[in-house]
């Protein structure tokens, strides 16, 4: 069985913490486990720290986003794949894991076609047409590539960084990468982890849903959560079973995402 699990910056903090290593090392030991990874965070103290102030974007729908311009890229390139990736591989590789450290980049694993212009809603509340910069619309994952990784016993670990069609840097999202890499390798679950249970409506935890009741509910749910069953719904059309949002702040949090507890699980 292939697993493929999203670690949110908010979860990561300072590093991958004990209990989720252990949890990693007992998942991996009976199933073939993919990492995908964010840190939208540290790579906003990364770029105040170089002098470089970050600006964010709304969208008419009320999301919010790093508008990357080429600078921003690189930092966003350097702080994704060479501070955080490697700080998870150096941690998986003490457990005694054949973790392997990649980005979209590497072997064309993920490639995008860079977005030529972002509508935006501007300070006055008024629709404005931008440049798009070096942000990414994913369109195709290498999924042989981490198929043969995987049989050869290797752990990925992969950092939200595509490669256009001019082969440039792109920044692309952290959830749809996971989404198309789970689609890629056709894997069993996709699990999101953030900082809570899933998905809540009127302060309930809603624990199932079906395809079509995730994609009716998706509008009336705020940025964060939206965008990962947005990702949920991506990944189950591209075949994956199931998708689970759930905490990765609890104890085992991937082996309690794939029994189901105290999560959001969305199937077919």
């Amino acid at each position: 069985m292939v697993v493929v699990v999203k670690v949110g910056g908010s979860i990561l903090g300072d590093g991958v913490d004990a209990s989720m290593l252990e949890d990693i090392l007992k998942v991996a030991s009976n199933e073939k486990l993919i990492l995908v990874h964010g840190g939208g965070k540290e790579v906003t103290d990364f770029a105040n720290r170089l002098g470089k102030k970050q600006r964010f974007i709304v969208s008419p729908g009320g999301s919010q986003s790093r508008f990357t311009d080429l600078e921003t890229v690189k930092i966003f390139t350097m702080v994704m794949t060479g501070v955080i990736n490697k700080e998870i591989v150096s941690a998986l590789q003490k457990k005694g894991l054949a973790a392997i450290g990649l980005s979209g980049l590497d072997g064309g694993l993920i490639k995008a076609d860079r977005k030529k212009k972002l509508i935006i809603i501007d300070e006055r509340k008024r629709k404005r047409v931008i440049e798009g910069g070096y942000t990414g619309k994913i369109s195709e994952v290498n999924g042989n590539l981490l198929k043969i990784l995987l049989g050869e016993g290797y752990l990925p670990v992969i950092s939200p960084v595509a490669i256009g069609k001019d082969f440039e840097y792109l920044n692309v999202d952290g959830d749809r990468a996971a989404a198309y890499v789970a689609g890629g390798v056709k894997a069993n679950s996709v699990i999101f982890l953030t900082d809570v249970n899933g998905v809540y409506m009127n302060d309930e935890l809603i624990k199932k849903m079906s395809l079509s009741e995730a994609e009716s509910l998706r509008s009336k749910m705020g940025f964060g959560m939206e965008k990962k069953v947005l990702a949920s719904t991506e990944a189950l059309s591209m075949g994956v079973k199931e998708s689970m949002i759930a905490s990765g702040l609890t104890i085992n949090p991937i082996t309690s995402a794939l029994e189901h507890r105290e999560c959001t699980v969305i199937i077919k």
